[in-house]
């Protein structure tokens, strides 16, 4: 399946709640799913109840969308949570949230995810000290993510330590004035903040 490239406040509507795709403007009275609280299209406004199964695929939906991940993505990280010990709910939340892409993002070097995906896609942040340039690779306890040393003085990167906005989430050690981090913990249930009742997830996929 192809990356989704149309309009994401749409995708926002559709879901019926902010999934925060647009980064400061999520925070502003401009984002639609402040004005326009139904789903998009002709029929958007005469929704159905969900049936058990639509419930189910809302979520999966929503958490795709979240992260910005294709479905082929989506099953291979439920497979790989499969497979761990522990709640497979939690364990796929995990896993995306230690995508190199969502970490970046925590840590506020990023507005957005996507933006998070583009900055690592075009070679700006290092792991370790090695360059990686690959969105979708899981971070581990102890990885050290930085800017890459060239690229912390361009403008972007200057204006971020301006004003930066720093991260309260107990499984990343943050130093911005350094524009790096380091992975403290592996995170928690509590500590991830998006609305998702991940057991209608397994349910689905468990089928």
């Amino acid at each position: 399946m192809a990356r989704y490239t149309g309009p994401v406040c749409r995708l926002c509507r559709r879901e019926g709640q902010k999934l925060y795709l647009k980064g400061d403007k999520c925070y502003t009275d401009k984002c639609p799913v402040a004005k326009r609280n139904y789903a998009p299209g002709q029929h958007g406004q005469s929704r159905k109840k969900l049936t058990e199964y639509g419930l189910q695929l809302r979520e999966k939906q929503k958490v795709r969308r979240f992260y910005g991940i294709q479905e082929s993505q989506m099953r291979k990280y439920f497979n790989m949570a499969d497979r761990m010990h522990g709640i497979t709910g939690e364990n796929l939340l995990k896993l995306l949230e230690l995508r190199l892409d969502n970490v970046v993002y925590r840590m506020g070097y990023a507005s957005s995810r996507a933006e998070a995906r583009q900055l690592v896609t075009h070679g700006h942040f290092t792991v370790n000290g090695n360059k990686v340039n690959i969105p979708s690779s899981i971070m581990k306890v102890g990885d050290e993510i930085e800017v890459k040393a060239k690229s912390k003085n361009s403008p972007k990167f200057k204006e971020l330590v301006e004003n930066h906005r720093g991260s309260t989430l107990p499984w990343l050690e943050v130093h911005p004035e350094e524009l790096k981090g380091r992975i403290v913990a592996e995170p928690a249930r509590e500590d991830i903040d998006i609305p998702i009742e991940e057991h209608l997830i397994v349910e689905l996929y468990s089928k």
